[in-house]
């Protein structure tokens, strides 16, 4: 991409029964991307993440228990670098793949074509496929018109949304970066009519806003700002809608919903894969 910004690099090495925990820790502190890399034949391996802005040395050595190095990196896209040639992701019904596995989608999926770029999201990441995996179970339900993606990163979940119910989804993003990139994921997968792109800071865009109340709202992000943006996220969810949270580590889960259950939103369904957890909640139905 060109005129992008500079990353930081910030790497440690550690045991492999390590890594999860650390690169759990380093997703918490904003990188635009988390890699782990094993030696095969070794007890040992790196854990890498990437930043736009230089971290914070110290607060990630004490995350990791042990000194972590921080260094600029020439200006490569390394993001793209590190995700091409990534393996494909089946998710529940989903399939998400690159142009390089477009020779090899079974029959009977749906499939998600997502380019590797400054913007998270893929498929490979555990929350966005326990995401996919999630939404598929919930088509197998009910359907949903009108969807928010929340942090929308690629536009994975938007996609996904707008492909299994051929809905109206919009997909927002503080990254102007996410939003282009969803814009263009959008059009090479066909959904480019239903998928409506824009950059916000949570829900106080007028669009965003406008379109409310949603039936479906999908809130992929840090448990941060997933407490934060409680308030307005619990009003712009219809009576009857529901409710995805992820990006939250499995011991979170309370905390986050402490911040939910003021708001009548009732827990549905809990859903773990490795370290991190999705929560489905839903707003009950106006009774009487």
């Amino acid at each position: 991409m060109a005129n992008s910004p500079p990353l930081w690099k910030a790497e440690v090495a550690l045991a492999k029964r390590e890594t999860a925990d650390v690169a759990a820790a380093f997703e918490l502190t904003g990188p635009q991307v988390v890699l782990i890399a094993e030696e095969p034949f070794a007890d040992s391996a790196m854990v890498e993440a990437l930043y736009c802005e230089m971290p914070d040395g110290d607060l990630l050595t004490r995350l990791a228990g042990r000194p972590v190095h921080v260094a600029l990196l020439p200006d490569i896209d390394w993001i793209k670098l590190s995700q091409q040639g990534l393996p494909p992701v089946r998710a529940g019904r989903f399939f998400v793949y690159g142009a390089h596995d477009q020779g090899e989608v079974p029959l009977g999926v749906i499939p998600i074509r997502i380019e590797a770029g400054l913007a998270f999201g893929t498929g490979h990441h555990e929350t966005t496929a326990l995401c996919l995996a999630m939404l598929s179970d919930l088509a197998k339900r009910r359907r949903y018109t009108n969807v928010l993606d929340l942090g929308c990163g690629t536009g994975v979940l938007a996609i996904g949304a707008a492909k299994r119910w051929r809905c109206y989804v919009v997909a927002s993003d503080i990254d102007p970066v996410a939003v282009e990139v969803t814009r263009a994921n959008a059009r090479a997968n066909g959904t480019g009519p239903l998928v409506s792109a824009v950059g916000a800071d949570g829900l106080a865009n007028p669009f965003v806003a406008g379109r409310a109340p949603y039936e479906l709202i999908l809130a992929n992000i840090l448990a941060e700002p997933l407490t934060r943006l409680a308030p307005s996220i619990a009003r712009s969810l219809a009576p009857g809608g529901s409710l995805m949270l992820s990006g939250l580590l499995h011991w979170q889960e309370n905390l986050v919903l402490s911040f939910y259950r003021p708001h009548a939103l009732v827990l549905r369904h809990i859903r773990r894969d490795g370290p991190w957890s999705g929560l489905l909640l839903e707003r009950p139905k106006a009774t009487g």
